[in-house]
């Protein structure tokens, strides 16, 4: 399997963004995920949805995704435009939540600490390989098995297991 290149500039952030700031709570009911990201990173970063491009990156430190289990902050982030986020750890909820909606995740404290707001990113999901194009810098993350990418390029879970029945019917 071929996964799709990432491409896009970096959106850095500290440690421990916590998914209050991702998508704040009163936003939590609005079902479209368009309308989701116009508030993303609103709690951390009131202009993000003004900046952030489609195929964008956001980079953080450690810990990215803690707080609340809320499901919408992932949402939030790919309805921005956001085509992955690297980080040098995420809380193991943000983790799971992410790839069931079929947000790329990519955990590299050597990128993390090394990527610049603004930087242009080039990330090869098979091989974990990501790439600072700014800088000419490669750094290494675990590289998605073929499972995960079936589900990411898929969409999520949900089409995942939509596409595996409708295969087997």
């Amino acid at each position: 399997m071929v996964a799709k290149t990432l491409r896009g500039h970096a959106h850095k952030y500290g440690k421990n963004v916590d998914t209050d700031v991702i998508i704040p709570g009163k936003y939590c009911s609005i079902v479209d995920p368009a309308e989701l990201g116009t508030h993303a990173m609103e709690g951390i970063d009131p202009e993000f949805s003004k900046k952030v491009e489609r195929g964008d990156l956001i980079v953080a430190d450690r810990n990215f995704g803690c707080g609340s289990s809320r499901e919408v902050a992932p949402i939030a982030l790919k309805g921005a435009g956001v085509s992955g986020v690297i980080a040098a750890s995420f809380a193991r909820i943000f983790y799971r939540n992410a790839l069931n909606i079929g947000l790329p995740i990519f955990e590299s404290s050597e990128a993390a600490d090394d990527i610049a707001t603004g930087d242009e990113i080039q990330v090869e999901p098979d091989s974990g390989t990501i790439r600072n194009i700014s800088k000419d810098k490669e750094y290494k993350a675990a590289a998605f098995p073929p499972f995960m990418q079936s589900l990411i390029d898929a969409g999520g879970l949900q089409a995942y297991v939509e596409k595996r029945l409708a295969e087997k019917a």
